[in-house]
């Protein structure tokens, strides 16, 4: 008898399924399990760039999308989706992808896909991808939307959730930001935010001031930031670390919302003061090097603050270099280890959800739940509180989060602002500064006072801001 055909090895697919398996088994992110899988498979594999490339693409698109594309092979299995192995949901996840989201030829997606589950999954699993693809084949993406979203004027949240790959939830609660009144009458607007979210984003460095000028970093394509001074855009991807001011500290990847956060923070009116500021929730670093780079500029100095230990040490890190005294503190903001009313301008970056960076971090959709948001409320309005407590009279305070959804934006700063002053679980009486002159240039900001940034207008990460000043 002819002996089993040994599956050929396919680097490039079998790093994307390792990937895969880690973001599914130790509820890991991409885009900290991607890269060294990648450097490993450069070095043992000789992986070039096109072949990382399709390795990326093939791992984000896949998560991305991974709603509708469960709902296609659900339509096409001859079992409940939860009745099939993670592992071989993966493949056939892969391999949907390939078929629905790629350029990739049918034959070859399927092939490559079947001959990845006979290498990591074996003969039995491998005939049941092959049947299941060659079903999935059988329509392009439009096609199976079409085929299985339900009308779109009878259930547009549902239709919208199919087409775009977004939980139903999810999609709700970004049309509730979107038309804060509940009229659901904007569909170019959420349709136009559900496509940004399923869109690469380009990596954006900062220039961190008195360290690096923005201008040594144009190089290769790269175009200035569209709103931040210190930003540049690398329009044509590539490895950040390969320039010398980023593997020296001067400059870092920062997305541009996040910079025009700080900025707007640092460009506050301020009477009195100005020497003493406070980053409250300062993890990973990259708000606080910028804080700490224009504290600098103005003779100011920056106390950084983490509760945990290991990510007080990355900002600890980030920070090494910056111009001014600065310090770095593992604490916890909520039970403050400072006296009151001992900081000019202080920021907490709260925990949320993360809704407003689902093009970095795909996955997240899927994980989250709309109890998420119940878990973080207690924390966002203790941060809020306590900031504003760490606030002198006449100091400003920028509470900011990665979210649009209204219940960790506006609902939190009017919740606090609603008990300031009742007793001392409250937090001192404090007014709305208007953002808005703060984002000198940047369009779209609405009726303030607060702001909300959005990837489908400004191509930024969905930034919150709103700034307060104490009065009492």
């Amino acid at each position: 008898a002819r002996p089993p055909r040994r599956p050929r090895r396919d680097p490039v697919r079998l790093l994307a399924f390792e990937a895969l398996r880690a973001v599914d088994e130790r509820d890991a992110y991409a885009n900290l399990v991607l890269p060294p899988l990648l450097a490993r498979a450069r070095r043992s594999e000789g992986l070039d760039d096109r072949d990382a490339a399709l390795a990326t693409e093939l791992v984000y698109g896949t998560l991305r999308r991974q709603g509708t594309y469960d709902a296609v092979i659900g339509a096409c299995a001859d079992r409940p989706l939860r009745e099939i192995d993670p592992p071989v949901l993966d493949v056939l996840s892969l391999g949907a992808h390939q078929l629905l989201g790629t350029r990739i030829p049918r034959h070859a997606a399927v092939s490559s896909a079947v001959e990845l589950a006979r290498a990591v999954l074996g003969p039995g699993p491998a005939g049941f991808v092959n049947a299941v693809l060659r079903r999935v084949s059988e329509r392009d993406l439009e096609e199976w939307i079409e085929h299985l979203a339900p009308p779109a004027d009878r259930d547009p949240e549902e239709y919208l959730a199919l087409r775009h790959a977004h939980p139903r939830w999810v999609v709700s609660a970004l049309w509730d930001a979107l038309e804060p009144g509940g009229d659901r009458t904007d569909r170019e607007g959420i349709e136009a935010l559900l496509a940004a979210d399923n869109e690469r984003p380009e990596v954006t460095l900062v220039a961190r001031p008195g360290r690096a000028d923005p201008g040594e970093l144009l190089v290769d394509g790269a175009l200035p930031g569209r709103w931040s001074p210190h930003a540049v855009r690398l329009t044509e991807g590539g490895d950040p670390g390969a320039l010398p001011a980023v593997r020296e500290g001067r400059a870092g990847v920062q997305d541009e919302g996040s910079q025009l956060v700080a900025a707007a923070l640092a460009a506050a009116p301020l009477e009195g003061a100005d020497t003493r500021w406070l980053d409250g929730c300062a993890g990973p670093g990259g708000k606080a090097a910028l804080l700490a780079a224009l504290a600098a500029g103005r003779g100011a100095r920056l106390l950084a603050v983490e509760r945990r230990p290991h990510r007080a040490r990355l900002v600890a890190g980030v920070l090494e270099g910056s111009p001014g005294e600065h310090l770095t503190v593992a604490a916890d903001t909520t039970r403050p280890a400072w006296r009151p009313a001992s900081f000019d301008r202080v920021l907490v970056d709260v925990p949320c959800t993360g809704l407003g960076a689902l093009r970095r971090r795909p996955e997240a959709r899927w994980r989250r739940r709309p109890e998420d948001l119940e878990r973080f409320a207690p924390l966002q309005r203790a941060l809020l509180r306590e900031a504003l407590r760490a606030a002198r009279p006449g100091g400003v305070v920028a509470y900011a989060t990665c979210s649009p959804h209204p219940a960790e934006t506006r609902a939190v700063v009017e919740d606090v602002l609603a008990g300031a002053g009742a007793g001392p679980a409250g937090a001192p009486a404090a007014e709305w500064v208007d953002a808005r002159p703060s984002m000198p240039g940047v369009p779209h900001l609405g009726d303030g006072p607060d702001v909300q940034l959005w990837p489908h207008l400004h191509g930024t990460d969905a930034m919150y801001l709103a700034l307060l000043r104490r009065v009492g």
